[in-house]
Formats: structure tokens, C-alpha cells, sequence
């Protein structure tokens, strides 16, 4: 997949059009005048590859969608289930991809037949860009009984009406953690998918979709719990980050923990990350090395109505002015310079490719300067390239100023 485009040296830095200069550092607050300059000084990006599946892609033939109804000319219910809806992609060393899934149609409540899964995609080979799904997928169960409430389907396969995974990451042992949404959770499964501990709860925090609710108020609103994940090199280490802010926070700061995969405990915040609107929501984060991480920030619009979607990099060992992480803007999503013209008609006239999405929710260093970003597309639902066609799930390869290799 990624290796159609050979590597080469980022070309002399793009020059944006004003309308694409987005702020280069956080717009809420000007930087520490104690805090070393920046590594670089000004951000320029160059599209490498687009890459996409079609929306109408169908996998194991158990039907699914009887709780939607049709949107955008699409009839429901499915007589199999969508393979859509990517929260998480990790890029594997042959070149394809591992994408999670999200919780299916939004919510518990029409998602019951959705099975919560991970796909393998590769490239069709046609030299279009087409990706197809492959062998090396499984789906999410829980065989051994780790959940103590009860769950949807009586074969313990689990389903978007059980977990909400936004997020994932695959341990050297080969074992999978997955960040949640409706605990949140931290939900750990041996290689093919299947529970091997208890569903992790965040300590003194939980959303109203929290089956171990109760009579407890929650202080998390509802689809904001883990929206992004990294993890340290070594594996010891997860950061889940937080989609929304806890009752009492700044609407704007989202928190990001650490938790320790060997001793089994939360070893407290990490860092908090700021939003550039109170209005916005991250969509993925994963980690560059001890200190930085790429966190994806977006609006809620799509097609004509989205205006901010961007990746940031963020250092946690240097603070602004209000003692959050310096973050640098790397890519306006918005207007990716695409000087080769990969993405075709997309760009021909501009020389910029969007990728005006409601959510954009993956992301992942495949080298030095590059990186992979992709959408969720909501199937059938979101539609942001054409009105009234549901969207494909996309990949854009992106070659960056910023030198992501670990230090």
C-alpha cells in the first residue's frame, strides 16, 4: 500500500494560501517566554498517497442495521455486516492495514447487531488505490466470562450496544488494548479478540452509558470517554485521552492518563490537552516517543460546513503560557498541498486536497515524516465529499516537516 509512493526528501517547504495558515501553535495562549523555540519553525506537508474502501463494503453474513433507518438512498436493514466506521488503524509492517471499528450506528441503542470488530485491508494491487479486506481480522468477545453484566448476544460475541472502542493498540506480546467510550473502559484481548481480564474502569469517572452506573451521577457526557489512545515504546504504558471534559473542567482541557499494563493501576494524569474551540473534539492521538505525541482536532462539520480539521504534535516536556503541553500544528487537513497531484480531479484545480469529514479519527507514524490520517464514514450516514452518497473510508499518506523519529 504505502510503499507505491517512493520515499524521498521533503521538497522545499509548500507555501500555504492564507487561508490554509492556521495557527502554528495553540490559539489559546501565546508561548512561554521561558520555553525553547520551536524545532520548526514553519509547517509545510506534501500528499503521498490517498487511499480509500468503498463505503459499500460487506463482511461476515450476519445482518446488522435493523435499528437505522435509510439514510442517504441506502436500504436497512443489511443483509450482512458493514465492514465502516474506523476509530483506529494501525499501519503493519507489510503495509496494510489493522482498523477497528466503532460501536456501529452511534448508539447503544440501534447498534445491538453490530459485531465489534478489527479488519485487515490491503491494497486491491490495480494501481487505483483500492483497498479490499483480507484475512487477519477478528472480532471482540468475551468467551471467558470477564464482563459482569450482562451482554447482548448469548454467545458472548460483543457488539456495539456492549463497548463503544474508539481506540487501540497492540502490545508487544501480541495481546490488544482498546480504549472505550461507554465506561470508559480499557478492554484487553488476547490476539484473536477475545477478553482475557475485566473490563478497566477510570477511576472517579464515568459517562451515563456506564452499565456499573447505578444510582451514581455521571460526570462525563455521553460518547466522550476514551476517543484516542497511545503507548510507550516498550509497551508498559497506555495514555488514553478523553473526548470531552470532566464536569468541572475547562471546556476547552481534556485529560489524558497513564496507566501501567504491569502493575495494573492508573498512575494518574499525564498531561491535559487543549482545544483550540471549546467546540471541538480529538479524533485519535498516538505516541512519537516519551515526550510527544500527534493528536488529530476537528469540528463537528462535514462537506461545505467543516472549516477545522488539523493534526497536531505535542510536546508534554515544554508548557505555554497556561501550563499545557505546546502543541504545533503539522497539517491543515483542510488544504493538504498536494503538488503531484495523487489525489486527481480532488485537487487538480487548487493544488490542495480536503478531507472535510465530521469525524476523523485515525492516525499513525509510518516514518520519519510520514503519516497515515483516515476517517470514520459513519455508514450510511455521513456524506462528505458528495451530498447525498455516503462517504468512503479514506487514507491519505502525508509527508511532514516536523522529524518524528523517536528521541
Amino acid at each position: 500500500m504505502i510503499p507505491r509512493h517512493p520515499r524521498r526528501a521533503l521538497a522545499a517547504p509548500v507555501v500555504l494560501a492564507a487561508a490554509t495558515a492556521l495557527a502554528l501553535t495553540s490559539s489559546g495562549a501565546a508561548a512561554d517566554d521561558h520555553a525553547p523555540a520551536t524545532d520548526f519553525p514553519a509547517q509545510s506537508a506534501r500528499l503521498l498517497d490517498r487511499q480509500l474502501l468503498p463505503a459499500a463494503t460487506f463482511g461476515e453474513p450476519v445482518p446488522s442495521g435493523a435499528g437505522i433507518e435509510t439514510a442517504n438512498g441506502v436500504p436497512v436493514p443489511f443483509p450482512a455486516q458493514p465492514v465502516q466506521g474506523f476509530s483506529g488503524n494501525l499501519v503493519q509492517p507489510d503495509g496494510s492495514y489493522l482498523v477497528l471499528s466503532d460501536n456501529g450506528y452511534g448508539t447503544k441503542a440501534n447498534s445491538a447487531d453490530f459485531l465489534l470488530a478489527v479488519h485487515r485491508l490491503v491494497d486491491t494491487g490495480d494501481g487505483t488505490g483500492t483497498l479490499q479486506v483480507a484475512p487477519g481480522g477478528f472480532t471482540l468477545s468475551d468467551p471467558f466470562g470477564k464482563v459482569s453484566w450482562p451482554l447482548t448476544r448469548p454467545d458472548r460475541r460483543l457488539t456495539g450496544a456492549d463497548f463503544d472502542p474508539e481506540s487501540f493498540r497492540q502490545a508487544p506480546d501480541g495481546t490488544f488494548w482498546f480504549g472505550e467510550e461507554f465506561g470508559p473502559y480499557l478492554l484487553h484481548t488476547d490476539a484473536a479478540g477475545r477478553l482475557i481480564q475485566a473490563p478497566v474502569p477510570l477511576p472517579g469517572v464515568q459517562s451515563p452509558d456506564n452499565p456499573e452506573l447505578g444510582t451514581a451521577t455521571p460526570n462525563l457526557a455521553s460518547s466522550k470517554g476514551f476517543e484516542g489512545m497511545a503507548q510507550s515504546a516498550d509497551g508498559r504504558y497506555l495514555f488514553p485521552l478523553l473526548e470531552g471534559p470532566v464536569a468541572g473542567d475547562d471546556r476547552q482541557d481534556l485529560r489524558a492518563y497513564r496507566y501501567d499494563t504491569r502493575q495494573g493501576r492508573y498512575r494518574g494524569e499525564a498531561f491535559t490537552y487543549r482545544l483550540e474551540s471549546p467546540g471541538n473534539a480529538i479524533g485519535d492521538m498516538t505516541q512519537v516517543d516519551d515526550h510527544r505525541f500527534l493528536v488529530l482536532e476537528r469540528d463537528g462539520g462535514q462537506g461545505p460546513t467543516a472549516v477545522f480539521k488539523a493534526v497536531f504534535l505535542i510536546d508534554t516536556s515544554v508548557t505555554d503560557a497556561t501550563g499545557h503541553p505546546r502543541k504545533t500544528q503539522l497539517v491543515n487537513l483542510m488544504a493538504v498541498p498536494d503538488p503531484d497531484g495523487v489525489a486527481g480531479e480532488l485537487s487538480q484545480d487548487s493544488g490542495f486536497v480536503t478531507f472535510p469529514f465530521t469525524t476523523i479519527e485515525s492516525i499513525d507514524v509510518v516514518g520519519d515524516h510520514r503519516i497515515v490520517v483516515g476517517n470514520d464514514n459513519n455508514y450510511p450516514f455521513s456524506t462528505g465529499r458528495t451530498p447525498g452518497v455516503p462517504e468512503d473510508d479514506e487514507f491519505l499518506t502525508i509527508e511532514v516537516q516536523a522529524d518524528l523519529s523517536a528521541r
